[in-house]
């Protein structure tokens, strides 16, 4: 078996596409944020048919505890694979990554890409010694967390934050409704430390709805950080157990599930359409 990716937590072997045929990829998230991930896998195999999966009805999986969390994913993930049959299902969710792969490479054969908190490109490449990581507080308490930290940053000074707000306010903002920069503020100051005429250079996005405040985060800022999203990696490793664009293929077929069975707002829509995914009912 493979290493585990640091990235992506993704350990199967590759599993090309069957019949010769487009490949299928279900991106999987408790809600909209996971949107970051499908845009970059579009942009990287814009022939692949993506099925957007957010658990709306679920959201936030932060605030769930662990077991209710692990039964719930591994029963819709289970109809979800039943239904598309998808070559490669990516769970676009740290929350769900840190705690539920395990569960989901036991009970499926489907080669699963997880999104993990990117703590290794963090660490080896901060020049001040000083990271944050933003997260969701059931990512924060993760062993799965922990153990990153100790492997890969034991050598820098470490600062995680739980945001018990972000998410919903990424979602709020995808959904067209404002969001106030006092808020987003509250939530992103404490990953901003300094110690010693040293202060935080990298601040890990170990969330995936977060990327879609990135400008937010940028312009509040206290000082320039880079911001690390692991979008663009996961992206990277798809097209790896996939392979390249074959030639002559056009721009794949692309849905989005709610499960909660509610229509998206006007500006979701767009959002959606802009991604090549029309919306759909239910899920499977």
């Amino acid at each position: 078996m493979a290493a585990q990716d640091e990235t992506t937590g993704e350990t199967a072997p590759p599993r090309a596409a069957a019949g010769g045929r487009p490949p299928r990829i279900v991106v999987f998230d408790s809600g909209i944020g996971g949107l970051s991930v499908a845009r970059e896998i579009r942009a990287a195999r814009p022939d692949a048919e993506i099925v957007y999966v957010a658990d709306d009805a679920g959201f936030p999986y932060g605030d769930r505890e662990e077991g209710e969390l692990i039964a719930r994913i591994v029963d819709l993930a289970g109809r979800l694979i039943a239904a598309h049959h998808p070559d490669v299902f990516v769970v676009a969710c740290n929350t769900a990554s840190t705690l539920v792969l395990p569960h989901l490479r036991a009970a499926q054969t489907v080669t699963f890409v997880g999104t993990v908190p990117a703590i290794k490109p963090a660490a080896t490449t901060t020049r001040t010694r000083m990271i944050s990581v933003l997260a969701t507080p059931g990512t924060v308490k993760r062993d799965y967390t922990r153990a990153l930290i100790d492997t890969y940053a034991s050598h820098v000074e470490v600062t995680l934050v739980g945001s018990t707000m972000l998410a919903r306010l990424a979602e709020d903002h995808l959904s067209g409704r404002p969001v106030e920069d006092a808020a987003i503020l509250r939530e992103i100051r404490p990953c901003f430390r300094r110690h010693g005429g040293r202060r935080t250079d990298r601040i890990v996005l170990a969330c995936t709805h977060y990327p879609f405040l990135l400008d937010h985060f940028r312009r509040l800022a206290p000082w320039e950080v880079e911001w690390i999203d692991p979008a663009p990696a996961i992206a990277r490793r798809v097209v790896q157990l996939l392979g390249a664009v074959p030639g002559g293929r056009g721009r794949g077929a692309g849905r989005a599930i709610f499960t909660s069975g509610a229509d998206p707002s006007p500006a979701l829509a767009r959002v959606l359409d802009g991604f090549g995914l029309t919306s759909a009912r239910g899920a499977p």
